[in-house]
């Protein structure tokens, strides 16, 4: 069984139509990549997942528990943390209390994650840690977003174009601090557009087009295919 999956999922706005008929798994430990052009359905997805915006048809399963239809803090209490492209820290709390807000005591079986443990994995915030969130750089905010996310011990980590507006030398030093998260065993969807970002992270990706899954492979048959990545993703 698949630690996530989603069937024949069908997300609407309002009266527009936006996933058709989508399914894809997750399984324990990976790092899935979400890939495709602007408009392609990568957000809708991580929306659905979530719940911010619920499927009006379609499963999707967390260990086999149907959470289609549950408010997002349920999802998200049953191991599911979700990072936002537009971050939304907390721009008049500290880091520190940034990171306090969302301290919960439930998880994974892998142990905690602290305030401690998250300044190990982006030292530049215990340096900021009595700055305001607002007064970070939009690479800071990033991280922060993702301690803080983090802070809620997911067994699953959702992150929606984190790369998008960084400049690359701060990309690069995310690149690698989610591979760090990645060698810790945590799972990992990753809906981008950056595929140099992806390439070293990802095991498996499926490539969005008009709210369709239009490839899926292992993510060395897709670098390995010029044609696919020329037709879907004009690279």
């Amino acid at each position: 069984m698949a630690l996530l999956e989603l069937s024949h999922v069908e997300t609407y706005y309002g009266d527009s139509h936006i996933l058709f008929d989508l399914s894809l798994t997750v399984e324990a430990g990976e790092v899935v990549c979400l890939l495709g052009r602007n408009g392609a359905g990568k957000t809708t997805t991580v929306r659905s997942i979530i719940g911010l915006t619920p499927p009006q048809s379609g499963r999707i399963t967390l260990r086999g528990r149907e959470v289609a239809g549950l408010p997002p803090f349920r999802i998200a209490r049953l191991g599911i943390g979700f990072v936002p492209e537009d971050r939304r820290v907390f721009p008049n709390l500290t880091v520190q209390e940034n990171l306090e807000v969302a301290r919960r005591t439930w998880g994974n079986g892998s142990g905690p994650w602290t305030a401690e443990r998250v300044f190990d994995l982006f030292p530049i915030l215990r340096e900021r840690k009595r700055q305001p969130g607002g007064t970070l750089s939009g690479g800071e905010q990033q991280m922060l977003t993702i301690a803080r996310t983090l802070m809620g011990n997911p067994e699953i980590l959702l992150l929606d174009e984190p790369s998008e507006g960084l400049a690359p030398l701060v990309v690069e030093m995310l690149r690698q601090q989610l591979g760090r998260l990645k060698g810790s065993g945590l799972t990992i969807v990753l809906a981008e557009q950056n595929v140099r970002f992806v390439s070293e992270l990802g095991d498996r990706v499926y490539i969005l087009e008009k709210g369709m899954v239009r490839h899926e492979g292992s993510m060395a048959q897709f670098l390995a295919d010029a044609e696919v990545r020329r037709t879907y993703l004009a690279v």
